[in-house]
């Protein structure tokens, strides 16, 4: 079964909005594990407007299942605090500075030294690299250069269009998903997957290891609950 990341910047941000503790992170982070998660993502973003950097360290001290980070490894403090932490894995993102979310996957081909040396720099440390691209066999080529051990597919061009025809909408992830296959790749994948769309994705998308969802699953909690929203997300993730 494909495991379920959540990603809780959303609760971080709720949080600043106050300026106090209020939700707590760490209390979030160790619920959604308890209620079936089995991983926690964080994306901090060196305006810390979301994700601070204290919380990267406080979360290393509770969470057990997978600890993923991602961002943006030339930007900020990212790498210092990613090497200080050693998560499960780090996901490479091209981010610019005051993106309000990631839109866009690396071009592998142009960025293919920087992100050798990147991913080298994780390796020896022993952390699992991920590299954020989007549906092309071509980017996922390139990817496979680098040395990673994975890739996440950038699926919200498949959320946006999944509703006017799925079938159009999913076949690039599935070139990109069999050229990952084919190359020994890992295969994540992230951004608006929802209750929606998520179950057709899994089902047509080989060899998916892993979803980090946020910004729909925290939305979708607000009317369902936490622990009955986890639920529903994982048995979107079942194969029947």
């Amino acid at each position: 079964m494909t495991k379920l990341s959540v990603n809780i910047n959303k609760i971080a941000t709720l949080r600043n909005s106050r300026g106090g503790d209020l939700p707590n992170l760490v209390k979030v982070a160790l619920d959604c594990e308890r209620f079936g998660a089995e991983g926690i993502t964080i994306h901090p973003r060196p305006d810390e407007r979301h994700i601070r950097y204290q919380d990267v360290y406080d979360l290393k001290e509770i969470v057990t299942t997978e600890y993923n980070i991602e961002g943006n490894p030339t930007e900020g403090r990212f790498m210092e605090i990613v090497l200080a932490n050693k998560p499960t894995q780090v996901t490479l993102v091209p981010d610019k500075i005051g993106a309000i979310t990631s839109n866009a996957g690396w071009d592998t081909l142009a960025f293919k030294q920087t992100l050798q040396e990147l991913v080298k720099t994780f390796q020896n440390e022993g952390i699992r690299v991920s590299i954020f691209v989007d549906p092309d066999p071509v980017m996922v080529e390139g990817a496979k250069e680098t040395g990673t051990d994975r890739i996440e597919l950038y699926t919200e061009s498949y959320a946006q269009n999944y509703g006017q025809n799925r079938e159009q909408a999913i076949a690039p992830f599935v070139a990109a998903a069999e050229k990952a296959q084919e190359m020994g790749l890992g295969l994540n994948a992230g951004h608006d997957l929802n209750l929606e769309n998520l179950s057709y994705f899994q089902q047509n998308i080989p060899g998916l290891l892993e979803v980090s969802i946020g910004h729909a699953l925290i939305s979708d909690a607000l009317y369902l609950g936490l622990e009955n929203t986890i639920q529903m997300y994982k048995r979107q993730l079942i194969n029947d």
